[in-house]
């Protein structure tokens, strides 16, 4: 399947819903575990502002890879940002988007206050 690198440079991002587990499947309540890893899945929405637009975007992302406090409004970095077109049929009825995927989301505000201290 087809992975689109995203650019990230020039977006403002904050988290704009703190990390949840990513749910595979929603009758069992089963979460989403990462195929090469094993590590548990997790679900971050951020606001991604860049070019004039603001979206709000769902990353998924291994539990290993969220570092920092992710409250709302926490600037952060988006660490190996791709897009992933998507495709299916459910019912007769043909759906498909965009998924969001990182290697790790780090919360800024952690780096700053750092800054400052040294």
């Amino acid at each position: 399947m087809r992975q689109i690198p995203v650019d990230t440079t020039a977006a403002t991002v904050m988290v704009a819903k703190t990390p949840q587990p990513k749910v595979k499947d929603r009758r069992t309540g089963e979460i989403a575990m990462d195929a090469d890893t094993g590590a548990k899945l997790m679900t971050v929405d951020v606001m991604f502002a860049a070019n004039e637009e603001v979206e709000i975007l769902s990353i998924t992302v291994p539990e290993t890879g969220i570092s920092g406090d992710l409250a709302m409004g926490t600037p952060v970095a988006l660490t190996g940002l791709i897009a992933r077109p998507w495709e299916n049929e459910f019912n007769g009825q043909k759906r498909h988007g965009i998924a969001f995927r990182a290697i790790a989301v780090t919360s800024l505000a952690d780096m700053a206050t750092k800054a400052k201290a040294a």
